[in-house]
């Protein structure tokens, strides 16, 4: 009962008016095209129309090859079924053994670019540094070995001339 009592907002609805211009006139653009328009739109028709001509008579030419090409297509499917799939066996081959390869190559490329990153030097001059170290430690292992059966010699030497 109380909802009653409240006033109730009003709604209003518009109705608008369509006033009809002519059929053609609508179909008409409002500018006229300018002179390179026309010229544009005169030279294109016979390039479309001859370019559209073409294509018919390929469609055509394809259409009776077709219907010639399909009876020997019968006979020889015997032949051409298995030579098709190792034609395109070989060629999966081919770009199978490709994508592998480039993988290959993509892989090292980035095990070198992050060894470089790693080392702050590439895998060459890394591997050089540490061969002359290897050497370098070689060298002194034989010098320590060395004077070291220099020292075990020399008192039996000495015990030996005595």
């Amino acid at each position: 009962m109380a909802d009653r009592d409240r006033p109730q907002p009003h709604q209003v609805q518009v109705h608008t008016q369509h006033k009809y211009e002519g059929g053609m006139k609508q179909l008409l653009p409002s500018k006229t095209p300018s002179t390179s328009q026309v010229l544009a739109v005169i030279t294109l028709l016979p390039v479309t129309g001859t370019l559209i001509a073409l294509a018919g008579l390929t469609l055509i030419g394809t259409l009776i090859g077709l219907t010639v090409a399909f009876p020997l297509f019968v006979i020889f499917s015997p032949v051409l079924v298995p030579a098709a799939i190792l034609v395109a066996g070989a060629v999966t081959a081919l770009l199978t053994s490709g994508a592998f390869g480039l993988t290959g190559l993509s892989s090292l490329s980035w095990v070198f670019n992050s060894f470089r990153q790693a080392t702050g030097q590439g895998p060459m001059d890394y591997a050089k540094t540490r061969l002359q170290e290897a050497t370098a430690q070689v060298g002194e292992k034989t010098k320590q070995t060395g004077e070291m059966i220099k020292s075990k010699a020399q008192p039996e030497g000495v015990a030996a001339r005595a």
